[in-house]
């Protein structure tokens, strides 16, 4: 009988070392490959504390442990042009963007699963802490919440297809992370060396601010902090330095706490509010997708997350025309932010999300 090939995108880290190793002692026919998103000087051979999520030299140890051939493939320019430039627009934009989503959308999985089906493998395999089921009758699948709710992280694949999730397997799906830390010490990987992760993977050390300062330079323009009547109280350092919500840094002396509530990128001016004017009730959101492919038509309940650690929240979502949605909550919600994800949620099911276009006040 022929096995299934399986091509494991394979970062260097604890998570997807695993995966490979579990899909191995399952019988598959495992191959690792690690996609290169960045310019040589970036992310080294060998290079054991690179910030960035893929780090080749880990993956290649990895790979060598569990006997399995390996590849690194080059996705640099498509990296650029779907996650770094798009970072850069939304932040020139007063927004907020998630890196992550559009990573996992266009690289991590839909080129991942191009470049594996090209040497003809049946699935592709991550170390994310998801699970996909599906319902034999319709042949539709599911993607569900990691069984490890701390881990999670089905927030950042809510733009799966179902094509995709077809040829998709998460190894690590039902674990916990302290059973993958448990079964990762057979691997003899270096852990001390291995840090999760960070957030955004591309930037330096001195941060996404740093990053933009360099890419583009009219983010870091100083500009005005004004009130929701236009009153001006300082000045700011540059619309990249401030998100919706923070408090912290931002060198205004007022009789109260003031809070962001709103990014001006247009007239580079930075809104501070009192704190109860970070809540609000609802959003609009656009660039709607769903798991199923189905267009959500009618109004329902739902679960939703505005952040990935937010905890989930009731609201009524209804459609209102040219793919937008406007997303009303039971209650008030902190710091609703343009360019975040919202992520539809019915129990441990991921329905489907978009991006958050505004505050509803």
């Amino acid at each position: 009988m022929t096995r299934k090939k399986v091509v494991v995108g394979m970062s260097g880290g604890i998570d997807s070392s695993v995966a490979a190793m579990l899909l191995v002692e399952q019988g598959y026919d495992v191959i690792g490959a690690t996609l290169k998103i960045w310019e040589e000087g970036e992310y080294l051979d060998g290079e054991w504390h690179d910030r960035s999520c893929c780090k080749i030299g880990l993956a290649r140890y990895a790979a060598d442990r569990l006997n399995i051939p390996y590849f690194v493939w080059d996705a640099h320019k498509e990296f650029k042009n779907w996650v770094v430039d798009e970072f850069c627009n939304e932040y020139m934009r007063g927004r907020t963007p998630n890196p992550c989503v559009r990573c996992n959308e266009k690289i991590k999985f839909a080129l991942l699963i191009e470049k594996a089906i090209g040497i003809g493998a049946d699935y592709i395999a991550t170390g994310h802490y998801a699970r996909i089921t599906c319902n034999k009758e319709n042949n539709k699948f599911y993607l569900r919440r990691g069984a490890d709710t701390e881990k999670d992280q089905s927030y950042f694949l809510y733009r799966l297809t179902q094509n995709q999730l077809s040829r998709i397997i998460f190894p690590l799906g039902e674990y916990t992370k302290p059973e993958v830390l448990d079964i990762a010490g057979s691997l003899d990987l270096p852990l001390d060396e291995i840090r999760e992760s960070q957030e955004v993977c591309f930037v330096t050390q001195d941060g996404y601010q740093e990053f933009l300062s360099n890419k583009v330079p009219a983010s870091v323009s100083p500009g005005k902090f004004v009130t929701p009547s236009g009153n001006i109280v300082g000045e700011h350092k540059g619309i990249a330095f401030y998100t919706v919500g923070q408090r912290r840094g931002l060198g205004v002396s007022a009789g109260e706490r003031l809070y962001v509530i709103n990014i001006n990128a247009p007239k580079n001016e930075i809104v501070l509010g009192k704190e109860e004017e970070v809540y609000t009730r609802g959003l609009i959101a656009s660039d709607i997708h769903t798991i199923s492919g189905e267009p959500m038509r009618e109004a329902v309940r739902l679960l939703a997350r505005i952040r990935y650690r937010h905890e989930a929240s009731k609201a009524a979502i209804t459609p209102i025309g040219e793919g937008r949605q406007r997303v009303i909550f039971d209650e008030p919600q902190w710091a609703i932010t343009p360019g975040q994800s919202i992520v539809y949620y019915d129990g441990d099911m991921v329905i489907g999300g978009g991006i958050i276009e505004s505050p509803i006040h």
